[in-house]
């Protein structure tokens, strides 16, 4: 079954252009015909550069949007047409906003958002405590959330946003600017919560520590268009420039023209070459053939340099 399903979304925005006179409208295609569907349970990255169409989509599967064309269908509602019984059942965590009460201490808001749920009492209590353990929030429950640090205020985000045990997650850069520990404690949670619950999770990001480490399948979008769906090492072979050969000779030598290789860079007695062809042994084979080996490793693809050139328009 299907948690989340587009088909052929779209949304335009009109927008005034240019100064006095000559100013006029002009419609901006945001979103363009994007369709996928992700199944319940899985953890979905949801990747783009800025202004590419993330916002504008996330904002239409949680009903602050209203698309222009296309349909849309979470847990089964129109976001659109039944907000309020859909707000009970996703929930979400913004990096640069706040659902927490800013004057209030943590604990308060986490009682306040009981009553904005309708969660039953018990319920609330085991949610609220399981995840004060596992986040360690219990020394800032009487803090007020402007006092508390940014990593502190994230893991009440979170909690906040899984207190009624939503079905969805939507996740807009949730470790924005966070240590090590505080990124730790977050994924491992959202595994665990994917693990144990079957949590579907929705993420945005440019980290992509994130994505190699919580999402098994990644879907890029650009200028309003999915250019890639699939997991992420299909990515990498698909936008990246190929795999790296790197051989330590016993002596330096000149270029190693073989086939299924195109020699990069030589420096002394180490030589870089890109593999045009899948079969890595035959290439080893060609240099060994052509000079003797001190040694030799292969370069995969860095993930966020290929990243990198999709959001440049290389």
């Amino acid at each position: 079954m299907s948690a989340i399903e587009l088909h052929g979304v779209s949304k335009v925005f009109t927008v005034a252009r240019g100064r006095g006179l000559r100013r006029h409208l002009e419609r901006v295609r945001a979103v363009d015909g994007v369709s996928f569907a992700v199944p319940a349970g899985q953890i979905l990255g949801f990747i783009g550069p800025n202004g590419a169409g993330k916002s504008t989509t996330v904002k239409m599967l949680t009903s602050v949007l209203v698309p222009s064309a296309g349909t849309i269908s979470v847990v089964g509602l129109d976001p659109t047409r039944q907000r309020r019984r859909l707000a009970r059942r996703i929930g979400v965590v913004f990096g640069q906003r706040t659902q927490l009460w800013w004057d209030l201490p943590l604990a308060d808001s986490f009682a306040l958002l009981r009553h904005v749920y309708r969660v039953p009492p018990g319920v609330h209590a085991r949610n609220r405590d399981a995840f004060i353990s596992l986040l360690e929030l219990g020394p800032c429950l009487q803090t007020p959330v402007r006092q508390l640090s940014l990593g502190q205020r994230m893991r009440g985000e979170l909690t906040a946003a899984l207190l009624h045990e939503p079905e969805i997650l939507y996740l807009d850069e949730p470790t924005i600017g966070l240590d090590v520990l505080a990124k730790a404690r977050i994924r491992e949670l959202l595994l665990r919560l994917n693990s144990e619950r079957g949590l579907t999770v929705l993420l945005t990001t440019h980290d992509m520590g994130d994505i190699e480490r919580l999402c098994g399948r990644v879907l890029v979008i650009d200028h309003g268009h999915v250019i890639h769906d699939g997991d992420l090492p299909g990515l990498v072979a698909r936008f990246g420039e190929g795999r790296t050969l790197v051989v330590d000779l016993e002596e330096p030598a000149p270029p190693l023209a073989v086939e299924g290789a195109q020699v990069l860079r030589v420096d002394g007695a180490r030589q870089w070459l890109r593999l045009s062809t899948p079969n890595a042994a035959a290439v080893v084979a060609a240099v060994a053939a052509r000079a003797p080996l001190r040694d030799l490793h292969i370069e995969e693809p860095d993930v966020e340099e290929v990243v990198r050139r999709i959001y440049s328009g290389a």
